[in-house]
């Protein structure tokens, strides 16, 4: 290869975790996450990057706020958008990786005009949820801010395909894996279901760069994703999640790769590791070779955590046998503070430029955060303030003006014991259980190991605790123990009958299985909330949202049938489920899933007319072919290899997956006009027909189909159904 110079170089701004949206009503700390947002992409403009590579939670929350939807979507526009053409080529098919309406993309789209593209995956916090499955990462791809990447439909079989770029002669590999719940991910790939897709020309040739979000370290036993698992071809893996700043590329030497953790720009919990000062990096890519460029970050507020031991203090000793030294000790921790918040202002000096020191400027209120251990000797004492008095101290002066100070005690050997004998957390464990560090799927399943639960499975309820604490769903709780009841007892009503005292054991032994199930990722969330019909009366201004009333949640299927007969009676069924777009409406979900899987017939016929076109542009485009790299003699066996089926199989499976909804439909044809919809034609019928409904259907069948027949190997089945369903 001849020598590469700057034009083959490919200059990636990288960050991750910018979390806006961060305590956006704290009067003083409010737009801290935004400011810092603004900043980064600010720098990708100043720089001049190719593009921009965001690891993960670019939002705080699930459904963010329109104030933080505004700021992030103003930084892009000012900072991505302009005349500047984009010198990155797209050689891979873009719709396998993006989806939706706009599966391109976007700097090749004709109607806007972007200068840095963004790409980026979803984190634990902005990850999808709701009704379509929709995370705030798709509302930019539509708006064509951002390229959303790196999803993952199914957690248990997971197949990552690239995204092929070059400039000049400088070829990227862009693999992104969004996040997925550790324990299940490291299950995945322990079963050998993750499954990694590289082009089969030119390999040695194609920088591979990863971007992940998943736990860094072994916080549990299988609550993290090691480095062992990815595979060796790639070059540099963006770690994203873990917000300490670690930079620098560090080199695995097991796996031949580089690691880099950019850390948050936003500190989210006063801990140790969000004290490091914040950083983002911009990679430099010629060939095969990257060199890193790191940049301090100058709009984050200065953080400064220090720990000390009174006993160990030489002034607080003197007072450790004075029986009132509550203020003699409150006297010597104002001092330390008061140095801290020094020392910040410092640090936050000496991170602007040269040029911005010459001006007045206005240092922002520092985070502060003391953690004392006051454990005294013995025949002595520390008699602490109150945390909170003390904190309120320093209002005016730091920006955490309620938890500035931490008192904890030395630990003990000895373990707190709850009334019915369950060991509780020490006291100084208690204390670091603060909201930002603790799980609330790990306290709830802490606290429930001691409880008797008989009915409701233990870690499906502390993901439905999950559910309405972290994705502010407020009908979780209620739909899991409306759930969980009404399968206990068709459980117990389906068997034969128990004597009276075998029910306890017959309701243990089903709520085992159930967390078995759940354990194992196959017991999932079968159907989405349904609210019942808003009442005409409702003032959504003075009542709020019926949405989130107690009595709006539909509890069953049968009650939902209920309400439809008496709402549209049995005249006013047919049109609705003729109707092409009135499927998924007001539909129960058996009837849908009849309907969809009835649909896929056509999709024989689409299937043979674009033949002859998807050979040919297989033979056009050779550059861009996928292959697995399980298939080489010397890779892992971690990585299975794609079976790819026959014509004839794929036509198996779809009569198969449509055979039980036939033999379903007689029985509903004497209360519902669905039989008019005939499904038995033969193949060259079906091929003729241009009604609006059943045109429409088999269409989109058969481009989605079609699909299939791109760079990429096959797919296993389970995939494709799954693609077929979006």
């Amino acid at each position: 290869m001849p020598s590469l110079t700057a034009a083959d170089t490919i200059r990636v701004l990288v960050a991750t975790d910018s979390h806006v949206g961060y305590n956006e009503r704290d009067p003083i700390r409010g737009n801290d996450s935004a400011n810092s947002f603004h900043e980064v992409m600010c720098l990708a403009k100043e720089r001049d990057v190719d593009m921009v590579l965001l690891a993960g939670d670019l939002f705080h929350e699930n459904k963010p706020s329109r104030k933080s939807l505004y700021h992030v979507m103003r930084s892009l526009r000012m900072n991505c958008y302009g005349e500047k053409p984009c010198e990155l080529e797209m050689i891979s098919d873009p719709s396998e990786v993006f989806q939706g309406a706009f599966n391109h993309v976007n700097y090749e789209d004709p109607d806007i005009n972007v200068a840095i593209p963004v790409f980026s995956i979803h984190g634990n916090h902005d990850d999808p949820s709701g009704e379509g499955h929709l995370a705030a990462l798709d509302l930019l791809q539509v708006s064509g801010l951002v390229n959303y990447y790196g999803r993952t439909p199914e957690s248990d079989n997971i197949l990552i395909k690239p995204i092929l770029l070059q400039k000049g002669q400088t070829k990227l590999a862009l693999y992104g894996m969004s996040n997925v719940r550790d324990e299940r991910l490291f299950r995945t790939f322990r079963d050998g279901k993750v499954k990694f897709f590289q082009p089969t020309t030119q390999k040695q040739d194609w920088f591979n760069l990863m971007s992940v979000h998943q736990n860094h370290h072994a916080r549990t036993e299988t609550g993290y994703l090691p480095e062992s698992f990815l595979p060796e071809m790639l070059d540099l893996v963006v770690w994203g999640h873990e917000h300490e700043c670690l930079i620098d590329p560090r080199y695995n030497p097991e796996k031949s790769f580089h690691v880099m953790q950019p850390g948050s720009s936003v500190a989210t919990s006063l801990m140790p590791g969000e004290a490091v000062p914040k950083q983002v990096a911009i990679l430099s890519i010629t060939g095969r070779e990257f060199k890193v460029e790191t940049i301090r970050l100058k709009t984050v507020r200065p953080f400064v955590m220090k720990e000390i031991v009174l006993s160990e203090n030489k002034e607080a000793k003197k007072y450790v046998k004075k029986g009132e030294n509550r203020v003699d000790i409150t006297r010597i921790l104002i001092g330390i503070v008061d140095d801290l918040i020094e020392q910040a202002k410092a640090e936050w000096l000496e991170a602007q430029d040269e040029v911005d020191q010459d001006e007045d400027l206005e240092i922002p209120k520092p985070l502060i955060r003391l953690r004392v251990e006051y454990s005294a000797p013995e025949g002595g004492n520390f008699d602490c303030e109150n945390p909170q008095r003390f904190s309120n101290r320093f209002v005016g002066k730091v920006a955490n003006v309620n938890d500035v100070v931490q008192f904890h005690r030395k630990k003990t050997g000895t373990t707190r014991k709850a009334q019915n004998g369950a060991e509780l957390p020490e006291e100084s464990t208690m204390a670091h259980t603060t909201i930002d560090s603790v799980k609330v799927e790990k306290l709830v399943r802490e606290f429930l190991t001691a409880q008797s639960l008989t009915i409701l499975p233990q870690n499906s309820f502390g993901d439905a605790v999950s559910q309405f604490v972290d994705k502010d769903d407020k009908h979780a709780m209620e739909m899991f123990v409306t759930e969980s009841l009404t399968n206990q007892f068709k459980h117990l009503m389906n068997v034969d009958q128990y004597e009276e005292e075998e029910i306890q054991s017959a309701m243990d032994e089903y709520k085992s299985k159930l967390e078995e199930l759940f354990a194992a990722g196959h017991l999932k969330k079968t159907r989405k909330a349904k609210l019942k019909p808003k009442p005409d009366n409702w003032d959504t201004d003075l009542d709020g949202e019926w949405g989130d009333q107690p009595g709006a949640l539909a509890h069953s299927d049968i009650e939902d049938e209920e309400e439809d007969e008496d709402d549209d009676g049995p005249a006013s069924r047919p049109p609705k489920t003729t109707a092409p777009r009135g499927r998924g409406k007001a539909a129960a979900p058996r009837k849908t899933a009849t309907t969809t899987k009835k649909a896929a017939a056509p999709a024989k016929t689409g299937r043979g007319r674009k033949k002859v076109v998807e050979s040919e542009e297989e033979e056009d485009v050779k550059d861009v072919v996928m292959a697995d790299p399980s298939e080489e003699e010397d890779e892992s066996q971690l990585f299975l290899k794609p079976e790819p089926p026959s014509r004839g199989g794929r036509k198996a499976a779809l009569t198969k997956k449509s055979a039980p909804p036939v033999k379903q439909t007689p029985a509903r044809a004497t209360t519902t006009k669905q039989s008019t919809l005939n499904f038995s034609q033969p193949a060259s019928q079906r091929s003729q027909v241009t009604g609006r409904g059943k045109g429409r259907a088999a269409s989109e069948m058969s481009d989605k189909i079609s699909d299939d027949e791109d760079a990429f190997e096959p797919a296993p089945a389970t995939t494709r159904s799954t693609r077929s369903k979006r």
